[in-house]
């Protein structure tokens, strides 16, 4: 599957033809660089790995350093695999937001926000125990019961309860490319896509 790494700049609205204002997202897709060449006889499958943003040398491990200048590129600070890539590329070969068309539909992958440890209201969308009469004190927002007693003397697997809520890599499907601006890496989707601003995204189509 061919993609993209990029970066998410936020969100605006498009009119389309006729007249309908649309939600999309602006991403910032590439250039990417091809680090490795991954192929069925040295590493049992074949892949792509691409590497997007450009970061200083003194921030990257000697290990990166070395598979960097293997490749003949600048360090890199987001490095992605793709397996199934369309088209044959080699090592240093530079891919761009032309990969994309417009009216085509692409996946968008990212990491959605870190909400840190929430209670079940706003991470299960819990309704409380119901109104606080009856003799209840501060229980609005309280879990209840997890479990029996003696039967079944444990906790069931997947309960619901508070925890670390965001953080999460979220794949939205089918979204449609609705403006390409090669001059520019821009590439605009419809809908939205998890994570903050200038967060990384992985594009697939």
């Amino acid at each position: 599957m061919s993609g993209l790494i990029g970066k998410k700049i936020g969100m605006t609205s498009m009119f389309d033809e006729n007249g309908k204002n649309i939600p999309c997202t602006v991403i910032e897709a590439g250039p990417c660089v091809v680090t490795q060449v991954k192929t069925e006889e040295t590493d049992g499958y074949s892949a792509l790995q691409l590497a997007f943003d450009e970061k200083t040398e003194k921030n990257i491990s000697g290990p990166m350093k070395g598979h960097f200048k293997k490749a003949g590129v600048t360090p890199r600070a987001k490095l992605v695999e793709f397996q199934g890539f369309q088209e044959e590329k080699a090592l240093g070969d530079e891919i761009t937001v032309e990969l994309f068309a417009e009216g085509e539909f692409v996946d968008v992958a990212g990491t959605s926000k870190g909400k840190g440890f929430q209670g079940v209201v706003k991470r299960h969308g819990f309704g409380g125990v119901g109104g606080q009469t009856h003799g209840q004190h501060n229980r609005l927002r309280a879990p209840g019961s997890i479990g029996g007693a003696s039967t079944p003397s444990k906790v069931f697997k997947g309960m619901r309860m508070a925890g670390r809520m965001g953080g999460d890599t979220v794949k939205t499907q089918n979204l449609k490319v609705l403006k390409v601006f090669a001059d520019r890496n821009l590439l605009v989707v419809s809908g939205n896509i998890a994570g903050a601003k200038g967060s990384y995204v992985v594009i697939e189509k």
